[in-house]
């Protein structure tokens, strides 16, 4: 099924951000194919090879590690964005992470398959993920100076300006993890902060 979701369309002009390549994006956008998870399916499980990049076209996805069982999240995809295990997605390799539906998801997702060969044949493709990879460099970077430079309060009312919605979405122990915060401190800071 091609998606014909203008959203995604959007999404990929406004990455690319490259008049001239603006024919090529067609061929994109037919080489993603729509899938649903539900709450609580793993789209990457930890120890397995990853098969698939998506835009998550509804949703939200966790990016946990399990530390001596204890369940910690590094990283939540929202709507309207993409990931992916990538390391294990373009190297072939078994994940060290796993990928979780926190809600319902609908996805768009490309095969490794596909995917090279737009990197190779695709210029607008390539200068997607190009321009993606370095948005989510500067997204890294900013959260661990974030993780560093800010207090736990801050970081909390900055997710609360930026993300509102999180709040309403994800649970507390997802948000308390990927903001490194203890759960104890989050329902404290939460309780405080209106």
């Amino acid at each position: 099924m091609i998606p014909t979701n203008d959203n995604f369309k959007t999404y990929v002009l406004d990455v690319i951000n490259d008049e001239k390549l603006t024919h090529l994006v067609p061929e994109i956008l037919q080489a993603f194919k729509q899938t649903q998870l539900s709450k609580n399916d793993f789209f990457v499980t930890e120890g397995t090879v990853s098969t698939y990049f998506c835009y998550i076209k509804k949703g939200i996805l966790q990016h946990s590690l399990d530390i001596l069982g204890e369940e910690k999240t590094t990283y939540l995809a929202l709507k309207n964005s993409c990931t992916a295990a990538l390391n294990s997605f373009k190297n072939k390799v078994p994940s060290r992470k796993n990928i979780k539906a926190v809600t319902d998801c609908t996805l768009l997702v490309i095969t490794i398959q596909d995917f090279e060969r737009l990197m190779q044949e695709n210029q607008a493709f390539h200068t997607f993920y190009y321009n993606l990879i370095e948005n989510q460099i500067y997204k890294i970077d900013d959260h661990r100076i974030d993780l560093l430079t800010l207090s736990p309060e801050e970081r909390y009312q900055k997710l609360l300006q930026n993300e509102p919605t999180l709040l309403q979405k994800v649970p507390l122990h997802y948000l308390s993890s990927f903001l490194g915060i203890s759960l104890r401190h989050m329902s404290r800071i939460r309780k405080n902060i209106k």
